[in-house]
């Protein structure tokens, strides 16, 4: 009898893992139509059914609202249904297949399956009475009293709104919402989503019923995520979803105090003081306008230009706003960072367009004050030319200053010059035609454009680099307007700039004017063509920095020595030596000596004409004391930012 048992058991055990296989068999392949489907789909919503009854699998995934049209596309979307998906089917050995219901509610989007037929209509049958799953912050609501009644309640009411304006949301169903309580708890954000098939009446009724476990108690929580197979809610004291809320909830007015009819009698009398110093303050409020106005346009006149480019007034520069910018760099996230620069960090972004864009987050601490930011954003909005780098727009937010650029997607000059594997990419036509097209654009800054400018801070890590390898001067932080007959200029404070390209004039002095820039341009064609940095990285031959080796190798007619052996074979050896030997000119260690860059721009253009001998260049006698033709890490500037030294007036 016992071998009977056994051997009913294992044909009731063998039919349950044949059935189990069908299952898991029709449920792969619904799985790998979901990514594509849902994601080409313009509510981001799809569902799929395969197979035959009992081992039908039904299944819907939808991405969530605040994916659709603002910031994430529809490669994000696909790629949030595609991990889903993956989990399911990377699952220890079909240990999700013996699950008649499951479903995954992740932060952007959501996969439901089933053997039940959860695609069709809800109704009372097959509709709303699955479990809802609950997930509560583990934080309560504290402070005063009367602080935690107002901001239960109007949590409450945020939900309730939220809720209704979800179900009234065709085609998508989904709405978001934010409250201020007008006290100190942070505002609350609240979301709530219902499956894009649902009409309004079904949706209203499945978000109501989860509504209804918000009791007394857990009212209390800090946030909630709430779900059902058709539909969900969610809200926290921080933000977690992109994009502007739909609707915005603020605490009523506090009530006002009407006098009773004894008082209203007594305090008539009174009426007359306050009324006449009223109508004093008020004849002086406007005479104090009238009188300001007439001062603002005198200033205006002034101005001008600069007032309209800052008021954002100017057709091609915008004002973002903070929640754009948090919504174009997902709440600038790791994934977005582009790298750290002088003042700051640089995001990449997405606006909802599609279009991209470069966002520099100046540090709070970082040197650049207000004076600074709204320098750059009146110079650089000022500036056009297909050697700078363009500035769309600004966001001045709080303690939050951030510029905003057009995106150019091969980063910065350094990363290339700097880098053995990205360097191999680019042959000795491409490199002359960058460094060609730096000049152009100091040409501009310093002769060309409304106002004459000098950069300051020309390096390597300012030069930006486009899809097709053209190079734009960017960071103009530092850049000072220069007055008509370009004589030189003193700094009156402080002397900024980036150690290894400030010419010594104003790293002692404090004097720059525009052949500052030709000497930083002089050692970037250096580093260009050797591939190395000027200072803070190698020793090479008896000196710390290019510009004493590059001096030697001339002086000895071994020039050829200086450039990046990758070079040597694919260039042309008569345009290289012209390149050093412009380069030697530009870092004169007199500014006198050094060519204006027009100078510049005609002898990198016209092979034929005749250039000065250099003599000998800058920091010339900046050597090691151990002689040696090796090049070793000897650094002077760990991670080449820019310094700030103190000069005395």
């Amino acid at each position: 009898m016992a071998t009977v048992g056994v051997v009913l058991l294992l044909l009731v055990l063998t039919r349950f893992l044949a059935a189990a296989d069908v299952f898991c068999d029709n449920l792969k392949t619904v799985l790998v139509t979901l990514p594509n489907n849902t994601s080409s789909s313009p509510v981001r919503f799809a569902t799929a059914a395969f197979g035959q009854a009992p081992d039908i699998v039904y299944a819907f995934a939808l991405c969530r609202g605040d994916i659709v049209g603002v910031v994430f596309n529809e490669s994000y979307c696909r790629e949030c249904v595609r991990n889903m998906t993956d989990k399911v089917l990377n699952a220890a050995p079909r240990e999700q297949c013996y699950k008649d219901t499951y479903h995954d509610y992740g932060d952007r989007c959501i996969l439901v399956y089933s053997r039940d037929d959860i695609i069709a209509p809800p109704s009372g049958e097959n509709g709303g009475d699955d479990t809802p799953a609950e997930r509560w912050n583990d934080k309560n609501v504290t402070g005063d009293v009367d602080d935690v009644r107002l901001i239960t309640s109007l949590t409450r009411e945020l939900l309730v709104q939220t809720v209704e304006k979800a179900a009234s949301a065709a085609p998508r169903r989904f709405a978001t919402g934010i409250m201020d309580s007008g006290t100190t708890f942070p505002m609350v954000r609240s979301l709530a989503q219902c499956r894009p098939d649902a009409s309004t009446v079904d949706c209203l009724a499945c978000l109501r019923r989860l509504l209804g476990v918000v009791n007394a108690t857990m009212s209390l929580r800090m946030g909630a995520q709430i779900n059902a197979i058709r539909c969900y809610f969610r809200y926290e004291a921080y933000r977690f979803y992109g994009g502007e809320a739909t609707l915005r909830l603020t605490p009523p007015p506090a009530p006002s105090l009407a006098p009773t009819p004894a008082k209203r009698r007594s305090m008539s009398k009174l009426w007359a003081i306050p009324i006449v110093i009223l109508l004093l303050a008020a004849a002086a409020f406007l005479c104090f306008i009238f009188c300001s106005r007439r001062i603002t346009r005198k200033r205006r006149g002034k101005a001008g230009e600069e007032q309209l480019v800052w008021q954002g007034k100017n057709s091609e520069f915008s004002m973002f706003e903070f929640e754009q910018v948090l919504v174009a760099t997902n709440n600038f996230s790791e994934e977005n960072k582009l790298g750290q620069c002088g003042f700051g960090t640089v995001y990449k972004g997405q606006l909802p367009e599609g279009s991209e864009i470069a966002l520099k987050r100046l540090a709070p601490h970082s040197g650049q004050g207000f004076t600074e930011f709204k320098n750059e954003v009146q110079l650089i909005a000022k500036l056009k030319h297909k050697n700078l780098v363009r500035l769309l727009g600004c966001c001045s937010h709080e303690e939050e200053k951030i510029l905003v650029y057009e995106y150019l997607p091969n980063t910065s000059l350094d990363s290339f010059i700097f880098d053995e594997n990205k360097r191999a990419l680019l042959d000795w036509s491409t490199l002359v035609a960058i460094i060609q097209g730096i000049a152009h654009g100091l040409l501009y800054l310093h002769k060309h454009s409304q106002l004459r400018v000098v950069h300051r801070d020309l390096k390597p890590s300012n030069i930006l680099l486009d899809s097709e390898m053209k190079p734009k001067i960017s960071d103009f932080g530092l850049a000072k307007i220069f007055n008509s007959n370009g004589s030189e200029q003193n700094t009156t404070r402080r002397v900024f700039g980036t150690y290894g390209y400030m010419p010594p004039e104003y790293a002692s002095e404090g004097i720059f004017s525009i052949k500052s820039d030709v000497f930083s341009f002089g050692v970037i064609i250096f580093e260009i063509i050797s591939g190395k940095r000027n200072s803070g990285g190698r020793q090479c031959g008896d000196f710390i920095n290019l510009l004493g080796y590059a001096w030697q190798l001339w002086k000895e007619g071994r020039w050829i020595d200086l450039a990046d052996a990758s070079l040597v074979t694919k260039s042309n050896p008569i345009e290289m030596m012209r390149c050093i030997n412009i380069a030697l000119l530009c870092v004169q260690d007199n500014a006198s000596d050094r060519p204006t860059t027009a100078d510049v721009v005609a002898m990198l253009s016209n092979e034929r004409m005749i250039m000065a001998e250099p003599k000998q260049p800058a920091y010339f006698n900046v050597r090691v004391e151990n002689h040696g033709t090796s090049c070793a890490p000897e650094s002077c500037s760990i991670n080449d930012i820019t310094i700030s030294v103190t000069v005395p007036k």
